[in-house]
């Protein structure tokens, strides 16, 4: 197997299983002690990453919002915020005029490319134009001509040193890695909220898994919080195969 960082999948979802709405805003999950236990996360890690509709929709920051957990890393010898990673597929491409998407459309001040002093790091399909107004550097790489090859982007973020990557969706770059046994961990804050909706995103999208190839999971922490959220924690058991 390619060696890689350790990936840890973090999510906040409703107790249905929801990790936003049908209207896939970026609905608020979690709550003031979710969003600081996820601020130790990206502390305590070499990169944080996502994927292009979580690019595009939610416009993350990505950065580590405490003054003393920034500080804390300086003092590590780390930089003050982890890399903020992108995997940009077709999906997520707008449309040239000659119909071929070939543009990366992430508009040129999102916090993605703004926020916080941070290394950039992109990938994206051969042939993608990457186009970026400013002045942040961003270092892209490219894999595939409709698909980028999420095992292929983890072996490259090793070779420049990253050893540990937390993945903060959506639910298709979540479901990628875990079905190719690319993920170790998995925590998961529940809230007291139920979305529903057969068009609001999961922990987990995509074509889905029949039930003798489902993922088995060791739960290592139940946490039940006074304001009605559990956070879980899971490693995910490896398969001989």
């Amino acid at each position: 197997m390619t060696a890689r960082p350790y990936v840890l999948i973090n999510v906040a979802a409703t107790v249905d299983g929801k990790i936003d709405t049908f209207e896939r805003r970026g609905a608020a999950i979690s709550s003031e002690r979710d969003r600081e236990r996820v601020d130790r996360l990206r502390a305590s890690v070499d990169a944080v990453m996502v994927g292009g509709r979580t690019l595009l929709q939610e416009d993350p920051r990505l950065t580590v919002r405490s003054p003393e957990l920034r500080a804390e890393r300086l003092a590590r010898g780390e930089p003050e915020n982890p890399a903020k990673v992108g995997v940009i597929s077709r999906l997520d491409l707008q449309p040239a005029r000659d119909g071929v998407a070939s543009r990366v459309a992430l508009p040129p001040d999102c916090r993605f490319l703004t926020a916080g002093p941070a290394r950039i790091i992109l990938f994206t399909l051969h042939g993608s134009e990457a186009a970026w107004p400013g002045e942040r550097a961003v270092e892209i790489y490219t894999s595939g001509s409709s698909h980028v090859d999420v095992a292929w982007a983890l072996a490259k973020l090793l070779e420049l040193g990253i050893r540990r990557v937390l993945v903060e969706g959506g639910g298709t770059l979540n479901f990628e890695l875990l079905h190719l046994g690319l993920v170790d961990e998995i925590q998961v804050f529940i809230a007291p909220l139920i979305f529903g909706g057969t068009a609001a995103p999961t922990l987990a999208d995509g074509p889905g898994l029949p039930r003798h190839l489902a993922l088995n999971l060791q739960c290592l922490e139940v946490d039940p919080w006074p304001d009605g959220g559990v956070l879980l924690r899971y490693i995910v058991e490896k398969t001989s195969g």
